[in-house]
């Protein structure tokens, strides 16, 4: 699960809400190092994005910036948790945004709530797919 984190092969199979793509510019994934992409909705609309890194702990947490673009003042930070639950894996996402205003519109605009659970669900299926053609091979 981690490692679907990791690799921009594996995030732009998954990263995004139903029916969202992902076009990536730049990708390095290390502690300082960023992620620029375009996320491109089902309506035509383009969603510029950027998300450096701000630590990974292999394999039990990831935490990033998350905003429009380098030094964007709306930036959110993000601590996800990988924590081993049987045979699956438990993600926690905790996001904080810089005001309760930014909060407030990321949510009742965005849905972002709604997306973050859309988009661990892409993940979750995602994963599975691969674990089963790994069984198949």
């Amino acid at each position: 699960m981690f490692e679907a984190f990791t690799e921009v092969r594996h995030l732009s199979r998954w990263w995004g809400p139903e029916g969202f793509t992902t076009t990536t510019r730049a990708f390095e994934f290390r502690v300082g190092g960023v992620w620029d992409f375009v996320m491109h909705g089902p309506d035509g609309t383009d969603y510029q994005e950027w998300i450096s890194w701000t630590e990974i702990a292999p394999p039990e947490r990831i935490a990033l910036l998350h905003g429009e673009f380098r030094g964007d003042p709306n930036a959110f930070e993000t601590v996800l948790t990988f924590e081993p639950d049987g045979v699956a894996t438990r993600i926690e996402m905790r996001t904080v945004f810089p005001t309760r205003k930014l909060r407030d519109e990321a949510v009742e605009q965005y849905h972002a709530i709604e997306g973050g659970r859309q988009t661990l669900n892409n993940l979750a299926a995602y994963v599975t797919e691969i674990v089963r053609k790994g069984a198949q091979d």
